[in-house]
């Protein structure tokens, strides 16, 4: 199938998205009575032009027809339902997610959070904390009591106790008994928003007022800032420390890193010396190579300082020691922080993908609510309140057996209805999240609160195309190229391979298509050396064998020729200048740095290629047979009527 014949499958996925809202829309024609309008027309015509090679297509009398075939292609393909395909279904249905988040997403907001999110990755931050523990939907009670505590740790702290020693003793962060509450460095999305948003916001040497996320309320001292040393990525050799502090046993651990890196100095292999000494199993068999990594992504504050402390690629370190043995590093490469503009996308995924993105969500959602008016029928939502009782918090309420009296519509956006019985399975369903809000009702409030924000994403996301008529141009084009495809595969594409029968009867109705020009079978030889040719032309006019040439002029260390046999065909683009057709052997001659002489050894005259020969070209050919005449039998299967009166008008506008 030749591209410029299927072009309107594909370039039509690609919408113009400038083209004129405003442009008068008329019925160009229809297709058993379903209309087809200029504006699409002129549309696709403006998009695609441009890609269309084929000169006569940019008529636009010729590409009414190639538009009126494609059209006729989908009707068909919807005729025997290939859109109900689930593969097909669900291909669209990914499409779409994809294509939506441009248009469910606030585009200033989702800027500045790109923005911020890059210029705090330039940092890096030292932070120590205190956690006092909270569960996300605890009562405000216990929030407030939770609060309160962290504030009475900040004022021992302010008043000039060490935070590291509050941090031990109050901390309910399981490793603070261990780590004093150091966190190590940090930088941007290494920290859950809330708890990034006020470190960088803080000053070194400042403790935070409490901060609250979804763990609960944290202190934060800001221990040290510096400039972000981006990623690194390096090889080490471990020797690990032994389970016991037998200091024979740790002795013989320290001779073996100096023995390795004894070896090292010698000039010996720093990978075979890692694969045959490291004891760090998970990276040994790569020569001792470790995926790359940014600070405080290791457990070992010293294995990354001296990590980054390495300047030159494949210098390596000194023995040094480390919480888990001792090692040796090798700096393969170091990864500097990108431009913006190259982080663009990745930094864009990293919001959406972490606790930014309810940032996003709620932008939006304030702007839905403006747009879209919630209604609530307040008899039945009070009705569905007084059912829910305190079994909520021990996860035990049920809803209701008989559901009859809440089948109708709870809530209403614009024209459409949400059943009060998808609140009730929210409702059952909200339970594991075992939120401690009391009294029950407020429970319901919440949960309502958030099921209507929903909703309304849902309505706003189901109703893009009604929204946004260049979303909706997109998503109609993807749907119709995705069925085009699947049809030509059904219907053409699969048909002219397997139709053996066929195939062999246009291949013989058409063979004046299929002929061999006149070819030659030439031993082409090449040196980079004038008398090493000459030798070979001479042993060529002697009608000596390849071998026996390439024998007599290679040696066993040095390749002074290279002879190759081609089948040429007169008039090819690879037919080298310098062959004619008629048997003996040519002068030498000089191409670029390279000598060359020919032989052409036997000649065959013009004649028809052989089905297996051109068998591709045959099958291409094939199947733009069988579609041209597939549009003529579409064209008497579907009743097709065009408005000629509008086409001429249209054309008049258009080649303005």
């Amino acid at each position: 199938m030749k591209i410029d014949k299927i072009i309107l499958g594909f370039a039509l996925i690609v919408s113009s998205l400038t083209f004129a809202q405003n442009e008068k829309k008329e019925i160009l024609f229809t297709i058993n009575d379903k209309p087809y309008y200029t504006d699409e027309f002129s549309r696709v015509y403006n998009k695609n032009i441009d890609l269309v090679k084929d000169e006569s297509q940019k008529d636009l009398n010729q590409y009414l027809e190639l538009f009126l075939g494609y059209k006729l292609k989908i009707n068909k393909a919807n005729q025997l339902g290939l859109q109900n395909n689930p593969k097909y279904i669900n291909e669209l249905k990914s499409y779409r997610t994809q294509l939506s988040k441009n248009y469910t997403s606030d585009v200033k907001v989702t800027k500045a959070l790109i923005e911020e999110g890059y210029n705090r990755s330039q940092k890096e931050i030292r932070a120590s904390h205190i956690l006092i523990m909270v569960d996300e939907n605890a009562a405000p009670e216990d929030t407030l009591k939770a609060y309160n505590r962290a504030l009475d740790i900040r004022k021992k702290a302010m008043s000039g106790q060490k935070f590291e020693d509050l941090a031990v003793q109050f901390s309910e962060d399981p490793s603070a008994k261990e780590n004093k509450g150091d966190l190590g460095y940090f930088s941007a999305f290494r920290m859950v928003y809330a708890f990034e948003s006020a470190a960088f916001k803080a000053k070194k040497g400042e403790t935070t007022m409490p901060t609250r996320t979804r763990f609960g309320y944290h202190l934060i001292n800001i221990v040290d800032t510096r400039d972000n040393r981006g990623e690194i990525t390096v090889s080490h050799i471990m020797i690990l420390k032994p389970t016991s502090a037998d200091k024979t046993e740790v002795d013989k651990a320290k001779t073996t890193i100096q023995d390795v890196y004894s070896k090292i100095k010698q000039g010996e292999n720093f990978e075979s010396l890692a694969n045959q000494f490291s004891q760090d199993k998970n990276s040994s068999q790569k020569g001792g190579l470790l995926p790359r990594f940014a600070s405080g992504q290791l457990s070992s504050e010293e294995f990354e300082n001296t990590a980054f402390g390495l300047t030159t690629p494949n210098t390596y370190s000194e023995p040094f020691e480390s919480q888990f043995g001792w090692h040796i590093v090798k700096l393969i490469e170091k990864h500097p922080i990108k431009k913006l503009e190259e982080m663009e996308r990745e930094l864009d995924a990293k919001i959406r993908k972490y606790d930014r993105s309810r940032l996003l969500t709620n932008s939006l959602t304030a702007k839905i609510r403006t747009k879209y008016a919630a209604k609530r029928d307040e008899k039945l939502y009070e009705k569905i309140k007084s059912l829910v009782t305190d079994k909520f918090y021990t996860v035990t309420w049920k809803q209701p057996e008989d559901i009859k009296e809440f089948e109708g519509n709870l809530m209403t956006i614009e024209d459409y209805g949400v059943k009060a019985t998808l609140f009730l399975s929210e409702l059952e369903s909200q339970q594991k999240s075992k939120i401690k809000i009391k009294p029950i009702g407020k429970v319901v409030d919440y949960i309502y609160k958030n099921f209507e924000d929903a909703q309304l994403n849902n309505f706003y996301n189901d109703n893009l195309e009604k929204e946004f008529p260049d979303f909706a141009n997109v998503i109609e084009e993807y749907r119709d190229g995705l069925l085009l495809f699947d049809l030509m595969e059904k219907e053409i594409w699969e048909k002219a391979k397997l139709d053996t029968l066929g195939l062999k009867n246009y291949y013989n109705t058409n063979i004046n298509k299929y002929q061999w020009k006149k070819r030659a079978e030439v031993l082409i030889a090449s040196s980079t050396k004038e008398d090493i040719v000459s030798k070979a032309r001479k042993l060529l006019k002697k009608n000596k064998e390849v071998d026996f040439i390439k024998e007599s002029l290679n040696t066993k260390d040095v390749v002074n020729v290279m002879i190759k046999k081609e089948m040429l065909e007169e008039g090819a683009e690879n037919f080298p200048k310098n062959v004619v057709m008629k048997p003996g052997v040519s002068e030498t001659y000089k191409e670029a740095d390279f000598y060359f002489v020919n032989s052409v050894i036997k000649l065959i005259p013009a004649s028809a290629k052989t089905l297996e020969e051109t068998k591709g070209r045959v099958i291409n050919d094939y199947q733009q047979y069988l579609e041209d005449n597939w549009v003529g039998d579409l064209k008497k299967e579907f009743k097709v009527t065009v408005n000629q009166e509008v086409f001429e008008r249209l054309k008049t506008t258009m080649k303005k």
